[in-house]
């Protein structure tokens, strides 16, 4: 679904953005750091200070609303280099398996930082990307 320049583009971005809402559309947008891999874009919850990551309101309101939007951009001085790429799609919560261990292995080698956290027992979020929009310069410098 993504093209080769959106997925070069994605994979140069180091942050994004994901957008949820809960039972009553109210939206919740965070920065998260991600991956896209065969069609998902996996997105790890990785250990908090404060409390239990567990009770996360991005967690939350995919159990109470699965739809999920999520941008990747890039700002620039130079206006000819602005560029995003968006996907939607359902978004669910990986708790354990074989695809939960798959996404973590393939955040943490995208992301150093992850390599040192206790990552296993916490879940992943998955958007199962149905939508994708673009805009600008996607090229890769």
């Amino acid at each position: 679904m993504l093209s080769v320049q959106e997925t070069r583009f994605l994979a140069s971005c180091r942050i994004g953005h994901l957008a949820t809402a809960d039972q009553h559309a109210t939206p919740h947008l965070v920065p998260v750091c991600f991956v896209e891999s065969e069609g998902a874009l996996y997105i790890s919850i990785d250990e908090k200070p404060k409390g239990d990551p567990r009770r996360l309101k991005r967690l939350r309101n995919i159990v109470e609303n699965p739809v999920a939007t999520f941008v990747a951009d890039r700002y620039d001085e130079d206006w000819t280099r602005l560029g995003w790429v968006m996907v939607r799609g359902p978004a669910e919560i990986l708790a354990g398996g074989a695809e939960h261990d798959r996404a973590q292995d393939l955040l943490r080698s995208r992301y150093r930082q992850y390599q040192a956290m206790e990552l296993k027992s916490l879940p992943v979020i998955v958007i199962r990307i149905e939508r994708v929009s673009s805009w600008g310069n996607l090229s890769v410098a």
